[in-house]
């Protein structure tokens, strides 16, 4: 799991399931899309095998998942995690205009 955030700031909490290529691709991508479009905003990386309670508290049954935590109130987005757009949008964020353009593609 990475570094513990700091109490009070945004929130991104990434669940995957071990550690296979796909899941290194999708944390790289998610923290491509955080560094660009979400710099404020910590992120923690969860193994759903490491930490199964973590997942139920936060609802989560599939990988991966990306769990806006904070600000409140906590919103998730399942599956492919390489669209910007889509994921923002699913985090209830905004979508800049170049976030349409996916994470793989850098």
């Amino acid at each position: 799991m990475s570094p513990v955030s700091v109490a009070g700031r945004p929130l991104l909490r990434l669940f995957i399931a071990g550690t296979s290529p796909r899941s290194s691709r999708t944390v790289e991508a998610v923290r491509h899309l955080r560094d660009a479009h979400l710099p404020a905003y910590d992120l923690e990386i969860v193994d759903l095998y490491q930490q199964p309670q973590l997942a139920e508290a936060d609802r989560v049954v599939a990988a991966p998942t990306l769990v806006r935590v904070r600000p409140g109130p906590m919103r998730r987005v399942a599956g492919d995690l390489t669209d910007a757009r889509r994921v923002l949008q699913g985090l209830g964020l905004d979508a800049p205009e170049e976030a349409h353009e996916r994470a793989d593609e850098r």
